[in-house]
């Protein structure tokens, strides 16, 4: 009898909660209501707005048409590149750029016609070595319930296809490359979601498989047997939807004419050795420009890398300016770099430029948006979304920066000719994270890599891997 009495009773207390909730101070009253809606007064200008917006996008309506003139395609400062890559539907991006800047030195190395290395290769080692650290992880933190941050971290984020430069160092660095005629894309690699989301799923599953596993005590040898057995199903999957990685080939070198030169034989590593450039792989420094938090320390980010004994995402914090001047070095000396940015802000994706003053929706809108850059990483508004390779700058008499151009990897027809232009100002805004070759780092840089990182967790504003 107390239990059927018990029952109602802390049923009536939820609902009588639900209601204080509802009724309670803090929500809208009728008062409040009517001073809300006189902020919409419906004059002329306000149903002429309302109706061009309702019957028309919004990107459409707030392209500024006092910055429509023609754009200035000159640079004072050019690598040139040979073939514009595409990742189709895939957030491939970071592997793409850092395939790029490694092939842009091998093209001028050996005056090659053109050159461009599987992503599809580099990608499904990618996927096995991320599976691995999602498990090992898992097994890791096995003893921590389920409601612990950093595993419903790990759950929320068992595999992805984005990532950073520290994949393709370490995944480009313990596997090696092949052109992409030894592997060329698949359905699956250019429209990786379907795959991914699959294996995520499976490994979603498999994580409470050893969860209950380490639960009931069974020995890590067995463990370590079990996680091995299950990253062979996701090796299944893997060569299923993009082949079987290849582990000797044939690659026929071709002159700057197109002649045939030579027909070598590789094995990827002896591949990367030739064509690569183990040495960027080994020797960079990655560089933030995060004014969130605080500038000259060196942050690691936890879970942020690509192999289980990889590298996490370790950098140092910097003004722009300081960024600026070490990447117009590498520029200046024929380096291309690894960079990224956040591109869905003002993109005039028609023109391929990148302008704070593309867009005037507060004009369209009679709305101000005022927060800065800072503001923007700490409410998640702004962050790392993409990576290109940074390839041209446009410098005025004193040196300073005018202009800066990237190449894509949405193809050709993108943007302008394949390549992002964007002003000084908007890369002050929207830059985030450049890599460069430590020869152009500055001392003082070299000297805060000294210094223990400070760690930041998995759920850090920068985590965000570039797609």
């Amino acid at each position: 009898m107390k239990t059927k009495r018990f029952i109602p009773l802390l049923l009536l207390g939820a609902l009588t909660l639900g209601v204080q909730a509802q009724d309670g101070k803090g929500g809208i009253s009728p008062t409040q209501l009517e001073q809300i809606k006189r902020h919409y007064q419906g004059t002329a200008a306000d149903k002429a707005l309302r109706n061009a917006i309702g019957n028309n996008d919004l990107r459409k309506l707030a392209l500024n048409q006092e910055n429509r003139q023609a754009m200035d395609t000159h640079f004072s400062v050019r690598v040139d590149s040979k073939g514009i890559t595409d990742q189709k539907s895939s957030g491939r991006c970071w592997l793409f750029t850092g395939l790029n800047v490694m092939r842009a030195k091998a093209i001028a190395k050996y005056d090659l016609p053109s050159l461009e290395f599987s992503q599809a290769y580099s990608f499904f080692w990618d996927q096995l070595e991320k599976a691995n650290l999602f498990l090992q992880s898992i097994l890791d933190t096995a003893d921590r319930p389920l409601e612990d941050k950093t595993v419903e971290w790990l759950l929320q984020h068992p595999l992805s296809d984005g990532g950073t430069f520290t994949g393709v160092a370490d995944i480009v660095g313990k596997y090696g490359l092949v052109p992409k005629e030894a592997m060329p894309e698949t359905h699956s690699s250019e429209n990786t979601s379907r795959m991914s989301g699959l294996i995520g799923l499976k490994l979603k599953e498999y994580a409470l498989q050893l969860r209950d596993k380490v639960a009931q005590g069974i020995k890590k040898s067995a463990l370590e047997q079990e996680k091995t057995e299950m990253l062979g199903t996701v090796y299944r999957m893997l060569v299923l939807n993009l082949g079987v990685p290849p582990t000797e080939f044939d690659f026929v070198r071709h002159d700057a004419k197109g002649n045939p030169v030579e027909t070598e034989h590789h094995t990827p590593m002896s591949f990367l050795q030739k064509y690569g450039d183990p040495t960027l792989l080994a020797d960079y420094v990655m560089l933030m420009n995060d004014p969130s938090r605080e500038y000259y320390k060196t942050y690691e980010i936890d879970y942020d890398r690509h192999r289980y004994d990889g590298k996490n995402w370790l950098y140092v914090n910097l003004p722009i300016e300081e960024i600026k001047q070490m990447a117009i070095a590498s520029l200046k000396d024929s380096t291309m770099m690894y960079f990224s940015c956040d591109v869905g802000k003002s993109l005039d994706s028609e023109r391929g430029l990148l302008d704070v003053n593309n867009y005037d929706y507060e004009s369209l809108m009679g709305v101000s948006f005022g927060m800065d850059k800072k503001q923007r990483i700490q409410t998640f508004a702004s962050g790392s979304s993409h990576a290109m390779t940074l390839m041209a700058v446009d410098i005025d008499e004193a040196g300073r920066s005018r202009k800066w151009m990237v190449e894509n990897s949405w193809g050709a027809g993108s943007g302008y000719k394949g390549h992002l232009i964007m002003t000084d100002e908007w890369f002050d805004e929207y830059m985030f994270r450049l890599v460069v070759e430590s020869k152009y780092a500055t001392d003082r840089v070299k000297q805060l890599l000294k210094q223990k990182p400070i760690l930041l967790p998995a759920w850090d504003p920068m985590f965000a891997p570039e797609e």
